[in-house]
C-alpha cells in the first residue's frame, strides 16, 4: 500500500508542476530537509540543500510575478513549456524513488507526460480562454487559485496521498463531464 501511496503522491506533485514548477520541488525540498517524512536518494537530495532551497524561493517569486502581469503571463507560460514538465519529471523521479524502485526512465516520462498535460491544457486552453472572455481582468485570479491549488496538491501529495488520489478522479470526471456537456450543447445548437 505504502508504493501505491509514493506512485499516487509522485503524481499528484507532477500534476502541481503543470501549473507552477517550483511550488512542488520547494515542498519536497523543504518537507525534506526539515522532517523525516521523505529522504530523497542522490542526485535528488539536493533539493533539500538549503541553498538550492533558496534559489527554487527567488524562482517561485519570479514566476509568481511573472505570471500576474498581463501580456507577461503569456510569456512567462511559453517560457514555462520547458520548465514545468523538466519539474515535473525531477519531482517525480524524487518522489517516486522514495518509497519505491520505478526505473528512472519510466519516472521522468511519466513526470514530463503529467506537468506536460496540466501544463499543455492550462497554457493552451485555460488561459487563453480566461484572457478572451474577460479581457485579461480574470488571468490574476486564475493566477492566484492555479498557485494555491499547486501548493495544497503539493502538500497533500506528501501528507495524505490518498486524498490526491480521489482529488484527480473527481478532476477527471469532471473534465470528462464538461466535454460531454458542451458537445452535447453543440447538439443542441445546430
Amino acid at each position: 500500500m505504502e508504493a501505491l501511496f509514493g506512485i499516487i503522491g509522485a503524481f499528484g506533485l507532477s500534476a502541481s508542476a503543470g501549473l507552477n514548477a517550483y511550488i512542488p520541488l520547494l515542498v519536497v525540498g523543504v518537507i525534506a530537509h526539515y522532517t523525516d517524512w521523505i529522504r530523497l536518494a542522490p542526485p535528488f537530495d539536493t533539493l533539500a540543500n538549503p541553498w538550492v532551497l533558496i534559489v527554487l524561493g527567488i524562482l517561485l517569486i519570479i514566476e509568481m510575478l511573472a505570471d500576474k502581469v498581463p501580456a507577461v503571463n503569456h510569456i512567462n507560460d511559453a517560457i514555462q513549456t520547458i520548465v514545468r514538465p523538466t519539474a515535473g519529471a525531477i519531482v517525480f523521479a524524487a518522489s517516486a524513488n522514495v518509497i519505491t524502485e520505478i526505473h528512472p526512465v519510466l519516472a521522468i516520462i511519466c513526470g514530463i507526460l503529467v506537468a506536460g498535460g496540466v501544463h499543455a491544457i492550462k497554457a493552451g486552453a485555460v488561459r487563453p480562454a480566461v484572457t478572451a472572455t474577460t479581457g485579461g481582468a480574470g488571468n490574476i485570479p486564475v493566477s492566484i487559485l492555479e498557485d494555491v491549488v499547486a501548493t495544497i496538491l503539493s502538500i497533500l501529495s506528501v501528507v495524505l496521498p490518498i486524498l490526491v488520489a480521489i482529488f484527480l478522479i473527481l478532476l477527471i470526471f469532471l473534465i470528462v463531464w464538461q466535454i460531454r456537456r458542451r458537445a452535447y450543447q453543440k447538439r443542441q445548437t445546430i
